[in-house]
């Protein structure tokens, strides 16, 4: 049996309480504490549960390299074209960057990732490979989720299908997909292939989509579509989703409507340069919302670093969330929001729940939020995993 008491900790902000972890779960209240208990006392820190990071690309950080020289163009096959380049000139080993990242999301409280990782007629099944690797050195502190992601096109690039099956059978949890219309120019052939994919594999999707306005918005349709007939519920996420920051009512009211039914989740990085999905509108449609870092310090872009509050931060000031339950808005969507979206079916800080905890210095919520405070512990199945922000 292993047995942690955490001390003077304040669940969510609340008064402070002791909380007992015993095999990895938080016990009942009133459970006594097995003689030889480690304790840890948390001096009054805020206990929430461990950050979800619900959409990142382990395959591609360049944390720990030589600063890159970022000269690429602005559109997005720019950015997917110089990648490809860049893996082949620097290269970037997807076993060692990825779980140089796992590490720094570890330090910053994240117990849960979901990562896209490439799959294309270049790199083959390399990324693959090696996020699993990662995934299994790291299970004791994170648990990591992959997404078979067609980076540069399904269709566009032939062979590539073939691939993404193969990586599903090399021990990939989710089929990706992009931009159906705008990347292989064939939205009903890019989704079929996709869902198809999902449906032999009893896998969930989770479907990159830049798409902007209309164009997005047709495709967004699709997806419900294909999610209703395939009985998908709880099983689709549609990440980035520019065309929900559409201003047009018209268009993005009766998307919200269609998402809620359909029970499909949106990731927002809260990105600042283009229109990014209202997440007070998704909140009150009753649409899951989670949030993720998308690339840190990779080939397209150098910023990052992997800190899911201040994820919650940037969320926040994108979509003007300034009221005390606004910023509680933003915490619930690196966490609770989170953890529905990737489809865990156990996360809290309720008894019974796996003891995944992070431990920050704030008063409230809000704080959390607003301040995103450093020097943090990261507990992971009722063990501690990091302290002082720093994995062990």
């Amino acid at each position: 049996m292993t047995a942690l008491l955490l001390i003077d900790v304040r669940v969510l902000g609340g008064a402070p309480t002791d909380l007992l972890l015993l095999d990895g779960r938080i016990a009942a209240a009133g459970t006594p504490a097995p003689p030889g208990t480690a304790v840890l006392d948390g001096a009054g820190r805020l206990a929430m549960p461990g950050l979800v990071e619900a959409h990142t690309h382990l395959d591609k950080s360049l944390l720990g390299m030589a600063w890159y020289r970022n000269e690429v163009g602005p559109r997005l096959i720019d950015k997917i074209d110089n990648e490809r380049a860049a893996r082949r000139a620097l290269p970037i080993p997807p076993e060692r960057q990825s779980a140089r990242q796992v590490a720094l999301s570890v330090g910053h409280g994240s117990t849960h990732i979901r990562s896209h990782v490439d799959v294309d007629t270049e790199c083959g099944l390399s990324g693959i490979a090696g996020v699993l690797a990662t995934k299994q050195a790291a299970r004791d502190s994170c648990t990591i989720q992959i997404v078979a992601f067609p980076q540069s096109g399904l269709l566009a690039r032939p062979g590539t299908l073939e691939l993404m099956d193969q990586a599903m059978a090399m021990g990939a949890d989710v089929v990706g997909g992009l931009d159906p219309c705008a990347i292989d120019r064939d939205p009903k052939g890019h989704l079929d292939a996709v869902f198809a994919l999902a449906d032999k594999h009893g896998a969930p999707v989770d479907i990159h989509l830049h798409e902007p306005g209309e164009m997005g918005a047709f495709s967004m349709e699709l997806i419900v579509e294909r999610t209703r007939a395939l009985g998908m519920r709880g099983r689709v996420m549609v990440s980035h989703a520019f065309c929900l920051g559409s201003p047009d009512a018209a268009l993005v009211d009766p998307l919200l409507a269609a998402l809620a039914e359909a029970g499909i989740a949106i990731m927002t990085t809260g990105a600042p340069s283009r229109p990014v999905p209202p997440v007070k509108r998704l909140a009150a449609a009753g649409v899951v919302c989670c949030a993720g870092s998308d690339g840190i310090r990779d080939t397209w872009g150098p910023y990052g670093n992997a800190d899911m509050l201040e994820r919650a931060t940037l969320v926040g000031l994108r979509n003007n969330l300034r009221r005390d339950d606004e910023l509680a808005l933003a915490l619930e969507i690196v966490t609770t929001g989170g953890a529905r979206a990737i489809g865990l079916k156990e996360y809290g800080l309720a008894p019974g729940c796996p003891a995944d905890i992070v431990l920050v210095v704030a008063e409230t919520v809000a704080e959390a939020v607003a301040q995103h405070p450093g020097a943090r512990t990261t507990i992971k199945a009722g063990r501690v995993v990091a302290e002082a922000g720093r994995a062990h």
